[in-house]
């Protein structure tokens, strides 16, 4: 078979399939060429999920003639003065998008430079030029994609629907938005009315009203700042909640020099950083940030340039981890807000309004009658506890009704009403125990409204940050059992605990072979001294097939800190005095990371007056 010169308009096609992967990389390209060229506005319009139409308009500096007909060409571009592919400051730079969009579609661009007397048009329809022309244009430029792929058909086969490349093209405008939010854009589809994100300033300001006005309020109302810097990589941006996560990636949105990326480089790191507060199974919302010399990032490893590769990966990985870690850990104790609003939308019943949802459809009964029998309560705006028939009697009187409704043990410890309440516990973030609930939940009192906290879930993670600082510290402290523990285990759990008998002795935890299918356990960590240590070396055990022997040592020895930690804490069950509870309401505030517990699941719930007031639909 002999070799062969290809004709321009098949390169062009076949670099196409690279370049123009579906109608959502057409968008990608042309709002990164109005990016490129200045635009302070731009419109993106989107008809058939990008297959009928694609059209982006900007204010940018524009195109004369000339440089209309070169545009089309293949490997002409105005965004490299030199040579130099080492320090590109610009999205674009390859010179291929418009020849390679041209060759498969209907493709027209209008231009008119800021200072043109008019503007140009140039059109390309499947490869084929012709020549620019007049044509009506306010400034800026205007670009025109129409029957995407009409050129090579087997390429629509592998199309997706229409809202489904609808919604990925969607996905690239918010994503350049949040890159850019100092530029104004819209966004026009078939699925929903015209989407405008008004320009912001371009700080850490700009950046969480953009991200607001991109992922909603709710996103901006849980999301904290991140600001580091190490060998001069400077990251930036606004990092969620742990307890606001989502069940995919795709609302993570990380930039290098301004380029949207979707780098598995930066997003192991983001994962690393969210290893302790987060289920493998959900993800962080997250804006990053990354700015760096353009020499020390390459940027041209990809034809679509989503992915980058860095001179220095393991200063970059660093940074993200290290920077995260310390905005989450350092952040005063709180949940998604958004839980609240959950709790909220529970208790309502939205069939049958907000005061018919309160309304008994019955009088209340109490066995032999009484005071209470008919009584039909009624919500009033202007209600007051002191005129109610059920306001707290003084001693000694009432106890005869109060008998007939004692059914059972109370599940709600109040002594933590009869003790003194701090002012000053009051003004923490976390409020003054008032009660417990079930022996299981502690309920505080804020100067704003009310904190539920699961118990143990909070201690859980006190104690897993306590081992945590003594393992990096100096070692965590042995307590040494004055009889050694016998466990007896399946023989191949308890191979895969001596097996690992030197991860575990770094954590306190010491143990020998003591025969088939069984350990010996001579010394436990000082943290654990009061823990069962059958259960707690039997659910190591169950856990042990779990631990990765390819990640460092100091992951596999979190992981093996977080199962201890379960067995440390307080038990769901377990009464406690208010002075108990209180301290444990301190100690959180102290800790970092405390809002959740080691598996991801929040440890407390904060309710604003507000809140409790819809509750009882006085709101």
């Amino acid at each position: 078979m002999l070799i062969r010169r290809l004709p321009p308009v098949l390169i062009d096609r076949i670099a196409a399939g690279e370049v123009v992967e579906r109608p959502a990389a057409v968008v990608k390209e042309l709002v990164e060429n109005a990016l490129d060229a200045g635009a302070r506005a731009i419109e993106v319009v989107i008809q058939g999920g990008g297959r009928r139409l694609v059209r982006v308009s900007d204010d940018g500096s524009g195109m004369g003639p000339d440089d209309l007909a070169l545009c089309v060409e293949r490997h002409a571009t105005s965004k490299l003065a030199g040579e130099d592919l080492l320090s590109i400051s610009t999205l674009g730079f390859r010179g291929e998008a418009l020849p390679s969009i041209g060759s498969v579609a209907h493709l027209a661009i209008a231009s008119r430079p800021r200072d043109a007397a008019h503007a140009f048009e140039v059109r390309v329809d499947g490869g084929v030029v012709t020549p620019p022309r007049p044509a009506a244009l306010g400034g800026g430029t205007r670009v025109e994609v129409r029957d995407l792929f009409y050129a090579t058909p087997a390429r629509l086969k592998f199309l997706k629907s229409d809202r489904a490349e609808g919604a990925a093209a969607a996905d690239v405008v918010r994503r350049l938005a949040l890159a850019r939010p100092d530029v104004a854009f819209t966004l026009v589809t078939d699925e929903r009315a015209a989407v405008t994100f008004p320009a912001r300033a371009d700080d850490a300001d700009g950046r969480a009203a953009r991200l607001a006005d991109v992922l909603g309020a709710e996103a901006g109302r849980n999301v904290v700042a991140v600001n580091g810097i190490r060998d001069d990589v400077v990251l930036e941006g606004l990092a969620g909640l742990p307890t606001f996560s989502k069940a995919n990636s795709l609302s993570q949105y990380l930039f290098v020099n301004g380029r949207p990326v979707r780098d598995k480089l930066l997003m192991g790191a983001v994962r690393a950083a969210y290893a302790d507060l987060l289920p493998s199974d959900r993800y962080p919302v997250l804006a990053l940030f990354i700015s760096l010399d353009p020499r020390d990032v390459d940027v041209n490893v990809h034809p679509a340039k989503t992915e980058v590769r860095f001179r220095d990966g393991g200063n970059v990985r660093a940074l993200i981890v290290r920077t995260l870690s310390d905005a989450l850990g350092a952040r005063i104790p709180s949940t998604a807000g958004t839980m609240a609003e959950r709790l909220v939308a529970l208790a309502r019943t939205p069939e049958l309004g907000p005061r018919a949802a309160f309304a008994p459809a019955a009088p209340f009964a109490t066995p032999g009658g009484g005071a209470f029998a008919g009584f039909r309560p009624a919500p009033a705006l202007d209600y007051d506890w002191r005129q109610s028939p059920a306001r707290p009697m003084p001693s000694g009187l009432g106890e005869e009704e109060q008998a007939r409704l004692d059914i059972a043990e109370p599940s709600a410890d109040a002594r933590a009403d009869a003790a003194p309440v701090s002012a000053v516990d009051l003004d923490r973030p976390l409020g003054a125990a008032r009660a417990q609930l079930h022996e299981t939940y502690i309920v505080a009192q804020t100067r704003e409204g009310l904190v539920l906290v699961d118990q143990h879930a909070a201690h859980e993670r006190l104690v897993y940050e306590k081992l945590k600082a003594a393992l990096a510290r100096d070692g965590v402290g042995r307590q040494g059992l004055l009889i050694p523990a016998v466990v007896d285990l399946d023989p191949a759990d308890a191979d895969r605990l001596t097996e690992r008998a030197g991860d575990l002795a770094a954590l306190g935890l010491v143990l020998e072979s003591f025969g088939p299918g069984a350990v010996l356990v001579r010394e436990v960590p000082a943290l654990l001294k009061d823990a069962d240590v059958t259960r707690l070396v039997t659910d190591l055990a169950e856990h042990a097939a779990e631990w990765d022997d390819a990640l460092p040592l100091e992951r596999r020895l979190l992981h093996v800190a977080a199962t201890m930690a379960c067995h440390g804490s307080v038990r769901a069950g377990r009464r406690l005095k208010v002075e108990e509870m209180n301290a444990l309401l301190r100690e959180m505030e102290e800790t970092p990371n405390a809002g959740e517990c080691n598996h991801g699941r929040p440890t407390f719930v904060t309710l604003s007056l507000k809140d409790v007031e819809k509750l009882f639909a006085r709101r």
